[in-house]
């Protein structure tokens, strides 16, 4: 369970890095559909969604409390 948790993990860096799910594919060596179904995988394992996609790009889709700054 923890390698693929660290394999989905690489997975969404790839992801992310190039913007495209099929370029991360390329680069990682699999199926663009085996990508997304581990990227799935991942976002309902951690109820969260993870990747903001359109029909262009794909970006992190972080939460707001990671993207506001925190005033002390």
């Amino acid at each position: 369970m923890a390698r693929e948790g660290f394999t989905d993990l690489i997975a969404l860096i790839t992801v992310a890095q190039t913007g495209s799910f099929t370029r991360a594919a390329a680069q990682l060596g699999v199926t663009q559909p085996a990508l997304s179904y581990s990227i799935k995988g991942l976002d309902d394992r951690l109820g969260v969604r993870l990747l903001m996609r359109s029909t262009r790009n794909v970006t992190l889709d972080l939460p707001l409390y990671f993207q506001t700054p925190v005033i002390t």
